[in-house]
C-alpha cells in the first residue's frame, strides 16, 4: 500500500491512502489521524489500511478524491528519530581520494552513521529556504525506510521483519559549513537543515521483485533545473542492507516506531550513470581534471528526484523543490 498526509489536521497532518498510480486517495482518519499513530499500533492498523488501499484502487472507497501533490505534507511530517548511514563506500572512497585519504578498513565492516534532523521534515514541494548561497547548497538523493518498534540488540534477520514503509529522502547538506563542524569532533548540526520525504511511502511488498535483501532493485533519477543529473543504480554498490543499517542503529538502544533509517547518498563505482549529489559530482570531476566545475545549489534552482518501475510509473512520486532565500 502507499501512505501519505495531507496538510490539515494539526503538525503531524492526515493520514490518507494512495492509489497505486498516484491519481486517487482517501482519507484514513477512521483507522489512525495520522501515519505515526498508525505505526503506533501497525499490527492492528496495517490491514485495515491495507483494506482501504484495495477499496481506493477499486474506486470504491468512502470518500475517495483527487490527489493534488501540492496539498501535501511529508508523509512522516515529524518524527521522533532520523539516523541516517552512508551505505554506498563509492562516494566514501572518491571524497577520500580526492583529499589523498584512505578508507579505513573498518568502514567496510561497520556502517556510518549519523542522528539526523527529525523535528521536521519539508514536504515533496516544499521549497528549502536557506539563509544563504554560500553555505554550499546540496541535495542527496536517497532511499530510506521506517520501522516499527525496534527491539535493542537484534541482529539483521530480525530487523529486517520491522521494516514497515520505504520512501526516498532529499537529504539537503551545506557543504561549505560542514568541514568546520566536522573539525570540532561533535557531528553534523547547522550543515543539515530539514530533509524533504517523497509524496508517499510504500509498504516493501508493493515493490515486488525490485525489493530483495532489503535493498531496492531500482535506478535513482535526478535533476537539475531540468537537466538529467543521475540514475545511480539504488540496488548496486551498497555495502550494508537496510537490515544491517536498523541492526547498527539498535545495537545499544531500541528504535521508535516510527524511526527513519537513511541509506546515505546513492553512488556507483560506475560514474556514467551520473550522480546523486553535487559534491560526489564534484568530486569525480577533481579526480578527472583537478578542480571541480559544477556548482552548487543557487536561488531559484530546482531539484527532482523519483524512482519509477520497470513500467516507467513512479513509485512513491517525485520530490520537486525550488531553493529559495529566507526572508525577513
Amino acid at each position: 500500500m502507499k501512505l501519505g498526509s495531507l496538510k490539515e489536521g494539526g503538525r503531524d497532518g492526515t493520514l490518507i491512502v494512495v492509489s497505486r498510480d498516484l491519481t486517487h486517495a482517501a482519507r484514513a482518519t477512521a483507522i489512525a489521524p495520522t501515519l505515526q499513530a498508525a505505526l503506533d499500533d501497525w499490527h492492528n492498523a496495517a490491514p485495515r489500511l491495507n483494506a482501504l488501499y484495495d477499496e481506493v484502487n477499486a474506486g470504491t472507497a468512502q470518500g475517495r478524491f483527487a490527489l493534488d501533490l501540492n496539498a501535501l505534507a511529508a508523509p512522516l511530517p515529524r518524527a521522533y528519530e532520523f539516523v541516517d548511514g552512508s551505505a554506498y563506500l563509492p562516494h566514501v572512497e572518491r571524497v577520500r581520494k580526492a583529499r589523498g585519504a584512505e578508507v579505513p578498513e573498518s568502514f567496510y565492516i561497520d556502517p556510518l552513521m549519523y542522528q539526523a534532523t527529525s523535528a521536521g521534515f519539508l514536504g515533496p514541494r516544499d521549497p528549502v529556504v536557506v539563509p544563504s548561497e554560500d553555505y554550499g547548497i546540496d541535495l542527496e538523493a536517497e532511499v530510506l525506510v521506517v520501522t516499527d518498534d525496534v527491539p535493542m540488540a537484534v541482529t539483521p534477520a530480525q530487523a529486517a521483519e520491522h521494516i514497515q514503509l520505504v520512501g526516498l529522502v532529499n537529504d539537503v547538506s551545506l557543504r561549505g559549513l560542514i568541514p568546520g563542524e566536522l573539525a570540532k569532533g561533535f557531528g553534523f548540526l547547522q550543515s543539515k537543515p530539514r530533509s524533504a520525504l517523497s509524496p508517499v511511502l510504500v509498504t516493501p511488498d508493493e515493490l515486488g521483485e525490485a525489493w530483495q535483501d532489503t535493498k531496492l532493485h531500482l535506478p535513482m533519477r535526478t535533476w537539475i533545473n531540468g537537466q538529467w543529473f543521475g540514475q545511480a543504480e539504488c540496488g548496486v554498490d551498497m555495502q550494508f542492507n537496510f537490515a544491517q543499517l536498523v541492526a547498527h542503529a539498535a545495537k545499544t538502544r531500541p528504535l521508535t516506531a516510527g524511526t527513519l533509517v537513511g541509506s546515505g547518498t546513492i553512488a556507483n563505482h560506475d560514474t556514467s550513470l551520473g550522480a546523486s549529489c553535487l559534491a560526489e559530482q564534484r568530486t569525480v570531476e577533481t579526480l578527472r581534471e583537478g578542480k571541480p566545475a559544477t556548482p552548487f545549489l543557487k536561488y531559484e534552482d530546482t531539484v527532482r528526484i523519483e524512482i519509477t518501475d520497470a513500467a516507467g510509473h513512479s513509485i512513491f512520486g517525485a520530490i520537486e523543490q525550488v531553493i529559495a532565500p529566507l526572508k525577513a
